[in-house]
Parts: structure tokens; C-alpha cells; sequence
């Protein structure tokens, strides 16, 4: 008989274990399916972001806003875009002010007006070399950056790594081993080296 309630016991902590194993269990499954459905989410919005259709539609509305916007640059650090709207509120009306900052809050020194109607661009860029905080501003048509057409630059070349030139070939006997009016320097070796 003691053998039997011995057993029971132990059933009954095998019992709570199941229970807590099909608990976490569940809690597990749950947090797959939430994972699941923002999963799908993202490759939802990725596939969106993809469809040419839609993005020459966003590229079409991109053109559009920035043909009613100027890139103002010279921008004291410490104006406001109350401030930076009020200078160009005799233009037109403005939609949209922004400041661009750095990783840290701390602006950048330029900022994007945007206006409602796209005549109020041509009278913002009558406000080029006006004051704003003690400022000169330099005002201009904002333009439309184009996925993947970056420009061109050819690589400078770098002082410290010597003259990589495609010359032809030269022998060696035309030219002094050191150079015009150099002398070899002999060096210690830093360390032993038998063979020096």
C-alpha cells in the first residue's frame, strides 16, 4: 500500500509538470502565430514597396511635392520652424517645414520649405541671400533625388600610397635605384636575423 500512494504522488507531480510543459507550450505556439502574422506584414509592405506600379506612382508623387518645395540651406542652428515659416509666409502659403538633425537632435544647418501651390517656389527663390537670425540663406529649387543614379566621381588618388601609374615598362638602369639625389639608408634590423 505504500508502494501505491508513493505513486500518487509522484502522479501528481508529474501531473503539474504536464500542465506547466502544456502551458508553456501554448505560450509558445501563441507568440509563433504572432510572429507569423507580422511576418507576413512586412512582406506585405516589402512586395507594396516592390510593385513597379506603385513605386513609379510614389515616384510621380515624390516629383510633385518636391515641385512645390526649395532646399534652404544656411540655417541658423538655433531657428525654429515658426521662425523659418514666418520668413517665408509672404511667399505663400507653407504646408510643411523641415529641419534636418543629425543623429544626436542637433540640426544640420539646412531645412526643406514645402508650399501648397507650386507658383509660391518662384517667389521663395526671390528670398535667396536674405537674413534669417544674422544668416545670409541660400535658397533653391528643391531637387528630385532618383533611386540608383548616383553620380559618377572617379577615385582620388591618395598621396601616402605612391604613384600607381600605367606607364610602360622602363629598365631599371635609367633611373638612380634611390631616386635623383637620394642616399640608401642603412638601417639596424629591429630584431636578430642571421642572414642580415
Amino acid at each position: 500500500m505504500e508502494h501505491d500512494d508513493v505513486d500518487m504522488i509522484g502522479s501528481d507531480a508529474n501531473d503539474a509538470e504536464l500542465d506547466d510543459m502544456k502551458k508553456r507550450l501554448k505560450d509558445m505556439e501563441d507568440e509563433a502565430a504572432a510572429l507569423r502574422e507580422m511576418q507576413a506584414k512586412v512582406e506585405k509592405e516589402m512586395s507594396s514597396v516592390q510593385d513597379p506600379a506603385s513605386a513609379a506612382a510614389s515616384q510621380a508623387n515624390r516629383e510633385e511635392v518636391d515641385s512645390r518645395s526649395v532646399f534652404v540651406g544656411n540655417v541658423d542652428y538655433s531657428c525654429t520652424p515658426e521662425e523659418v515659416q514666418q520668413h517665408f509666409q509672404s511667399c505663400g502659403t507653407v504646408n510643411r517645414i523641415t529641419i534636418r538633425t543629425d543623429k544626436f537632435g542637433q540640426p544640420k544647418g539646412y531645412a526643406y520649405v514645402e508650399f501648397v501651390e507650386p507658383e509660391a517656389v518662384q517667389e521663395a527663390l526671390l528670398l535667396n541671400e536674405s537674413e534669417l537670425h544674422g544668416r545670409q540663406l541660400k535658397v533653391t529649387a528643391k531637387r528630385t533625388n532618383i533611386p540608383g543614379m548616383k553620380q559618377y566621381r572617379p577615385r582620388r588618388s591618395n598621396p601616402f600610397m605612391g604613384a600607381r601609374s600605367r606607364s610602360p615598362y622602363v629598365a631599371p638602369y635609367f633611373f638612380s635605384p634611390y631616386g635623383y639625389g637620394k642616399v640608401p639608408r642603412f638601417r639596424m634590423p629591429t630584431r636578430y636575423g642571421p642572414y642580415y
